[in-house]
């Protein structure tokens, strides 16, 4: 029987995280395996997008070794994470008359639905953008909501739909791809971070109550927002913990590699008032969390999201993070832990490693029939899995 074998490949603007695993079976229950791992320090890359793609292709190959050689194995083809500021996301609205004479909606009804709302997106928000994948968030027949989100098989007039389109940077797209294909690895398809993530940091009760997925990372805060087990919003801010960083070193006056040591709670040589220090860095976070908070009133779900506000990414370990989000978003807050097998947890550095985890959780799941986002991005069919269909399906009726 062949293995199941995935590999994540997260690019970030700090660091580089590979994660090797393998789907198993323990005593009747299916879980994922860490066969091994890798990282290296990102070059070539600004909030989250490529500015020189042969120092982002060094960097992975550092990382692809570490990781190839923690594994066992070579590495010939992984899913790959796509963030930062060109990641973005739009919800709009679309309807159509039912075709059949018997008012029975078909699929052939759902498909044309669905390329109304998307030929609904502004030229203007859409210019140089490729969209990854779309997510249905509601269907009506008649202007009632379908109850279980499946309008298969019902009999109406007219079927409307509202649906969250993800893109992403097209010509960033390409360089990412084109990277990681340097680097002597073939892309099987790009899936959206903050998606990526909260495969293994949310549960199905989190999703469904309604939370929202918060990843700070160096140079950008991406949210996530689940309501009813589907995402129904997506957005990047173009602030990290960098700036808290930043902000350390000139208001204490010191050396950037200290000031990033304090932020994270490391000992250093230097005496300084906490007072001041929980200012400085309460500062930056606001101007964080301020931006999260407008989203969500911009959205209607600011503290009305029961499961709270989840936080990962390598921002996370600040100290003060957990109180600071409770307070500020007036929702209950914790830090993300990676939802696995605790045999497993020595092995990744949590929540470190949560996308480039979250990418094998859907390999292990992707179905080999359909055509990839990096098929459609380079103009041609490429016979690779495809998460798309298939990852959907815990969202989808």
């Amino acid at each position: 029987m062949a293995r199941n074998i995935a590999v994540g490949i997260d690019i970030g603007t700090y660091q580089i995280k590979i994660v090797v695993a393998e789907q198993v079976q323990n005593d009747g229950v299916i879980s994922p395996k860490i066969l091994g791992t890798g990282f290296a320090e990102s070059r070539g890359l600004r909030h989250g997008y490529i500015v020189n793609v042969p120092e982002v292709t060094r960097a992975l190959k550092t990382a692809i070794a570490q990781a190839s050689k923690s594994a066992g194995m070579k590495i010939k083809k992984a899913y790959i994470s796509v963030g930062g500021i060109g990641l973005s996301a739009i919800t709009t609205t679309g309807s159509c008359v039912i075709s059949r004479a018997d008012l029975e909606i078909t699929d052939l009804d759902v498909a044309k639905t669905l390329e109304i709302t998307e030929e609904e997106i502004p030229q203007t928000l859409s210019q140089n953008k490729r969209i990854i994948y779309s997510i249905p968030i509601q269907y009506k027949v008649d202007g009632k909501i379908v109850l279980g989100n499946r309008p298969l098989g019902l009999k109406g007039t007219k079927l409307e739909a509202k649906v969250l389109f993800i893109t992403s940077l097209e010509h960033h797209l390409k360089d990412l791809v084109e990277a990681v294909e340097d680097a002597g690895v073939d892309v099987v398809d790009v899936v959206a971070s903050p998606i990526a993530a909260s495969f293994v940091t949310l549960t199905k009760a989190q999703k469904i109550a309604g939370c929202v997925l918060t990843n700070i990372g160096s140079e950008t805060v991406s949210i996530v927002v689940f309501e009813n087990n589907i995402p129904i919003s997506l957005e990047v801010f173009p602030i990290g913990s960098t700036d808290i960083t930043n902000d350390i070193a000139l208001g204490l006056r010191i050396p950037l590699e200290e000031a990033e040591s304090i932020k994270l709670g490391g000992v250093t040589s230097t005496d300084f008032p906490k007072r001041k220090l929980d200012e400085i860095v309460s500062a930056r976070l606001s101007d964080m969390f301020e931006l999260i908070d407008a989203h969500l009133k911009k959205i209607g779900r600011n503290g009305l999201l029961p499961a709270g506000v989840i936080i990962t990414g390598g921002g996370s370990s600040i100290s003060i993070l957990e109180d600071f989000a409770k307070s500020s978003l007036k929702l209950p807050s914790r830090i993300a832990h990676i939802n696995f097998p605790e045999r497993e947890k020595g092995k990744i550095r949590e929540p470190f490693f949560a996308v480039a985890l979250g990418l094998c959780i859907i390999g292990f799941n992707a179905d080999e029939s359909d055509e990839t986002t990096v098929g459609k991005l380079l103009g041609h069919r490429k016979n690779l899995l495809a998460p798309i269909k298939d990852w959907l399906k815990q969202f989808l009726p």
